[in-house]
């Protein structure tokens, strides 16, 4: 990158010189890093611009603008790559174009979601949009759902009026909304990684994740999300990690219940035997998600 600009001020400064100007100092910084959307710009650079160090920029940016100077960046990325789509631009290419340099940076800007309280699970959705799309992959029509915390929803099958049917039954109240890819680019920015996930190899995407259900199922799906690629385990391993060794059949059904295929990956659950057992997708799916995750595959 660009060597920082020549600091406006030490920090030695007394203090009632730096609260003169520190607010010009901040805006001065946000239009530095408006002009560099695509470099990857560390606290300790920044600070160089501004004569500040490194935890003091961190702490005084986020007082002004309430924000990061990250988080900054990265909402500037998102608007780029929105501004992108609508002038007809693939959502790849909008990626590219808008400085993520990557489809898996656009994906991995918010945290993940894991758990949610319980009176939010016994409302079906009420009162929330869930946005929805779907695409054709290795493994057949993938139907993705998202709610503002992330993905809730990824199902396979073989009709799309199905999988809405049943999108609808897993959130009865929710208002269901066809995803538009300029009004909800990380929805389809989500989906490409996961197709890619599936027919190139590439890495499972760490998207964020809205889990819904009850507390025992969330502790299965999380410790799900544990169980690396190319590693399996049986539902009896699974119930003893939970530290309920006796829960087996429960742990088996909490596996059934998980509605966000590949991205928890329940189907690396394997009996004790070492026999596939079930898959809400279908045993051809597990199979082939196994066969291309085995090492040297």
């Amino acid at each position: 990158m660009a060597s920082p600009q020549t600091p406006m001020r030490n920090e030695k400064e007394s203090e009632s010189e730096l609260s003169i100007s520190v607010g010009d100092r901040m805006v001065a910084l946000a239009r530095y890093i408006e002009s560099r959307p695509d470099e990857a710009l560390s606290l300790a650079d920044l600070g160089a611009v501004v004569g500040l160090s490194p935890s003091r920029v961190q702490r005084v940016f986020k007082e002004t603008f309430g924000v990061s100077p990250k988080a900054y960046q990265d909402a500037l990325r998102l608007k780029n790559f929105k501004q992108a789509l609508r002038t007809g631009q693939s959502v790849t290419g909008a990626i590219y174009e808008a400085g993520f340099g990557s489809v898996s940076r656009i994906y991995g800007k918010a945290d993940r979601q894991v758990g949610m309280p319980p009176s939010r699970y016994g409302k079906g959705g009420e009162g929330e949009t869930i946005v929805f799309a779907c695409r054709r992959t290795l493994l057949g029509l993938l139907m993705m759902a998202a709610t503002d915390q992330g993905v809730c929803f990824a199902e396979f099958g073989d009709d799309e009026t199905r999988l809405q049917d049943q999108l609808q039954k897993e959130f009865p109240k929710a208002s269901l909304a066809p995803s538009d890819a300029t009004e909800s680019p990380e929805l389809d920015a989500w989906m490409i990684a996961l197709d890619e996930h599936l027919s190139q190899n590439t890495p499972r995407p760490d998207v964020p994740l809205d889990i819904r259900g009850t507390a025992f199922q969330t502790r299965v799906w999380k410790l799900l999300l544990g169980v690396r690629e190319g590693e399996v385990v049986s539902y009896t391993e699974l119930a003893r990690r939970l530290g309920e060794p006796k829960a087996v059949r429960a742990v088996a059904s909490a596996c059934g219940r998980n509605r966000i295929a590949v991205l928890i990956p329940c189907h690396r659950v394997l009996r004790s035997d070492g026999s596939l057992g079930g898959y809400r997708w279908g045993l051809d799916r597990k199979r082939q998600l196994l066969e291309r995750e085995r090492p040297g595959s």
